[in-house]
């Protein structure tokens, strides 16, 4: 079985205020666990690499050992989990290190890139946290 994991970071500025939004679904789309969570002054980029790791943890206590389809609309952070992209950045090469660990709980972890309208639920819990800040 698998369970789908979409996530979003948000930045208001770049470096800015950050938010993340991460929904769990299973695979008739029954929506398992939501959350939002403001991150703090980052770049959106980092935002997107924070979001990812909160949601793993999220996932990890709903569906650990299990397979895990990520979906996310950055094509930077995907492709660089992937390898496709080179890392240049030592702060977020300490992001995918950890992101990296965090997969070892699951069975397996695959990472698509989606389109951003289709990551809208997540984009608005990441905005729902920025907005709660203020």
């Amino acid at each position: 079985m698998r369970f789908f994991l979409f996530t979003d970071g948000a930045s208001r500025g770049n470096p800015g205020p950050a938010g993340a939004g991460v929904i769990l679904k299973d695979e008739k789309g029954q929506v398992l666990m939501e959350g939002s969570q403001f991150l703090g002054r980052m770049t959106n980029n980092e935002a997107e690499y924070r979001a990812l790791l909160f949601g793993l943890t999220k996932a990890a206590a709903e569906v650990q050992g299990k397979t895990l389809v990520v979906l996310m609309d950055s094509e930077l952070v995907i492709s660089q989990l992937r390898g496709i992209y080179r890392m240049k950045a030592a702060h977020l090469r300490e992001l995918l290190v950890e992101v990296k660990i965090k997969e070892q709980e699951f069975g397996e972890v695959i990472y698509k890139l989606i389109p951003r309208e289709k990551n809208f639920h997540a984009d608005a819990l990441a905005n729902e946290a920025l907005d709660k800040a203020r």
